[in-house]
């Protein structure tokens, strides 16, 4: 049988821009997709070529997400949008317990963008494809009108399989509950919003951007009972508490001293008027479980590279105004509400 007719004329990935004719589904499309989209994402469901990938599941229950990436800076210390519109979704699906399959990814190009930047983000969601054993099986591309688009914008969705008998969701938190975060907060936000204003601190404050299918498996592993998981994103911990509080009916006690900020990300909230506890992380989690368990899921956390600084930072209380309250350094105590607005927009 033989391949496909090979294109009198590559791509120019050094100097060359995104057109027009890059979206509108003719020969300049197929080759926009043949040589810098596969070339980078290639695997057998990609190769497939449909509209869709047909793909085995494995038993248990399906769990899907998506997210659209409207990250500004596209490129910052520890990340991009490329790794980072990777790791969001699998996270997201992971939060469920769910060991993630495949991901779809959905590029919104705007004309004029430069092809060495595209081909640098798709090398980087690739990297972070093959880090975390789960291929991008089927996309889209789309290019509107220069001005129309702000670069790039990635939309990624993802399909996985939670295993018979767990159950974590964001309404099973019980009074007594145990409140574990995975490491320290802030330094995706922080890292983000410093490449945007051009900051320049004594020591580079790097994203945490990471996949974290590996470390809730390990602590499924380990205590399958988890009632809850999510990753702090927008908003931060102080949103994702308050929205799990709300979930499932509760309030929630934290300790500000067992909440790790570094100190180059507390040093650079204070500079910026921020508080750590609403800046966005993408690759942290909370995890809330009955408090028999808290040993050997912190124990798990720990055990791995993405936990080794997890924590036991509260615990969850009965309140029917779903108050999350804190502890501070100084012996008082405050609540800790919603955002009002955003801090940091195009954050993630």
């Amino acid at each position: 049988m033989s391949g496909p007719v090979p294109f009198t004329r590559r791509l120019d990935l050094r100097h060359g821009r995104v057109e027009m004719s890059h979206g509108a589904g003719g020969r300049a499309m197929a080759q926009l997709i043949d040589e810098l989209f596969l070339a980078h994402l290639d695997n057998e469901l990609l190769r497939q070529g449909n509209d869709q990938a047909c793909f085995e599941v494995p038993p248990g229950r399906l769990v899907m997400s998506t997210d659209g990436h409207v990250v500004s800076p596209l490129f910052f210390p520890g990340g991009d949008i490329g790794s980072l519109a990777v790791h969001g979704t699998l996270n997201d699906v992971a939060m469920a317990g769910a060991r993630p399959l495949c991901l779809s990814a959905a590029f919104l190009l705007e004309e004029g963008f430069l092809l060495a930047d595209l081909e640098r983000i798709v090398a980087s969601m690739a990297r972070a494809c093959r880090e975390a054993g789960v291929p991008v099986a089927t996309g889209d591309t789309k290019v509107v009108e220069r001005g129309k688009g702000d670069g790039l914008f990635i939309t990624t969705t993802g399909v996985g399989v939670v295993p018979e008998g767990v159950a974590i969701s964001g309404d099973r938190a019980r009074p007594g509950d145990a409140i574990l975060l995975s490491g320290p907060i802030g330094n995706h936000g922080v890292a983000v919003m410093a490449s945007r204003e051009h900051l320049e601190f004594e020591t580079t404050i790097e994203s945490d951007s990471a996949a974290l299918h590996g470390l809730v498996a390990d602590m499924v592993a380990a205590a399958p009972g988890i009632h809850c998981l999510r990753d702090p994103t927008r908003g931060g911990l102080a949103a994702t508490l308050n929205e799990l509080a709300r979930q499932s009916g509760v309030g929630m006690k934290l300790r500000e001293t067992e909440i790790p900020v570094e100190g180059e990300v507390a040093a650079a909230c204070e500079l910026l008027g921020l508080d750590p506890l609403y800046v966005a992380n993408e690759g942290k989690l909370v995890c809330i479980c009955a408090p028999g368990d808290a040993g050997a899921v912190l124990a798990a956390m720990r055990a791995h590279p993405l936990g080794e600084r997890a924590t036991i930072i509260g615990e969850v209380t009965a309140d029917p105004h779903c108050l999350v309250q804190m502890e501070t350094a100084f012996g008082g105590s405050r609540v800790v509400d919603w955002i009002a607005g955003e801090q940091l927009p195009r954050i993630c």
